[in-house]
């Protein structure tokens, strides 16, 4: 979700239970996919998620799960004809009118309804795949209880949030400890509190159950995650326009921040100032917080110097600002812990959504601050 291009105000919203302070810091009803392949390499060379690394597999109950969450806050907008609507979104995308595009209510439900189910489950077993990393993160980033902050910039969609209570209901059913409770603020140039407000209502109450169910079953019927540890915060910003001072506070004392599908989108909005926001983000966080980028595979970004335009791809672009030497011979502050130039997350068969759902393929870059 982008972030760039001048925002007409800026909104914070708190959904969830009260946040305990540390003293010291303060994404067809037969839901059409392809399955996953076996193969090492595909016929372009890329690499499946698969075969990176002996994978932890997202239970099917828990992805249906997540869907389900979707299926139920736009049950309205899927029960009618969307694709006019996802017309014009991709109209105004192409654009790249990023103010019409997210502009609307209507526009903001398709978008989510569409275009975040998938990648809500692309991104879970990313977070799954990394838990360790995460889990192991030194108690000073902790706030409180054992809980946790991560900041999604670009995060409006709603894909990071659900798929972050995803992550805390998988440690939940694989008795996995490190975690009590989790805080998540999503920070987006548009206005997606409203649809991250009726998402956060699905995650945390009772779906709906037919009346002539048993009371069994109405008893077990319950939400996701229980609001008292799930807390979600949606905040309205510009980041390449918003002085760091402001963003500063809701930045700090994170230990996981997500850039998806939005960093390419800042590079190719201004150079400067994203290389300025990427740095001003070094300062502000802490040893140990962990960055996690990702993006279309084979992200170009256009750079004019003197008079000349170069093309240089996103990922260099990255690493020569988090990982290179400063001009005095001082060490770079971030290390990089994983990449991958292509990665694929393909979609079960058995999945069910009202709609039809694509697979996803993105590269990914995890670094980690450095003392």
């Amino acid at each position: 979700m982008s972030l760039q291009h001048q925002h007409r105000r800026a909104t914070s919203v708190k959904m969830g239970a009260p946040k305990s302070k540390n003293t010291e810091k303060g994404k067809k009803a037969a839901g059409k996919s392809v399955s996953n392949s076996k193969k090492k390499k595909t016929n372009d060379g890329d690499q499946h998620i698969d075969e990176l690394q002996p994978q932890q597999l997202i239970p099917l109950e828990l992805q249906q799960l997540l869907l389900n969450i979707f299926r139920n806050s736009f049950s309205d907008r899927l029960q009618t004809n969307i694709q006019p609507l996802l017309q014009e979104v991709k109209h105004h995308l192409y654009n790249r009118d990023f103010l019409a595009a997210f502009g609307r209510s209507d526009y903001l439900e398709a978008y989510a309804a569409r275009w975040s189910p998938s990648r809500v489950l692309g991104f879970l077993q990313v977070f799954v795949d990394v838990k360790e990393h995460f889990l192991s993160n030194p108690k000073e980033l902790e706030t409180g209880g054992g809980s946790k902050k991560v900041v999604c910039l670009g995060g409006g969609g709603g894909a990071e949030i659900v798929a972050w209570a995803g992550f805390m209901k998988y440690l939940e059913r694989s008795s996995i400890r490190g975690m009590e409770g989790l805080e998540v603020v999503a920070i987006d140039i548009a206005n997606w509190t409203p649809v991250i407000e009726t998402l956060y209502t699905s995650i945390t109450t009772a779906p709906p159950i037919s009346k002539y169910a048993s009371a069994a079953a109405q008893t077990a019927n319950v939400g996701l995650l229980d609001p008292a540890t799930f807390v979600v915060r949606s905040h309205q910003f510009d980041v390449l326009n918003t002085n760091f001072s402001i963003l500063s506070p809701l930045i700090e004392d994170a230990c996981f921040i997500t850039i998806m599908f939005t960093l390419n989108e800042l590079y190719s909005t201004s150079m400067s100032l994203t290389q300025q926001f990427l740095l001003q983000l070094t300062v502000c966080v802490q040893p140990g917080t962990l960055l996690l980028i990702g993006d279309s595979p084979g992200s170009y970004s256009t750079v004019s110097m003197a008079g000349n335009e170069k093309r240089y791809p996103m990922q260099w672009l990255l690493d020569h600002t988090l990982l290179r030497v400063g001009t005095k011979g001082e060490e770079s502050r971030w290390e990089k812990l994983r990449e991958e130039e292509s990665r694929w997350w393909r979609m079960r068969e058995e999945l069910k959504y009202p709609i039809e759902l694509e697979n996803m393929r993105f590269q990914l870059h995890l670094y980690r601050r450095l003392g």
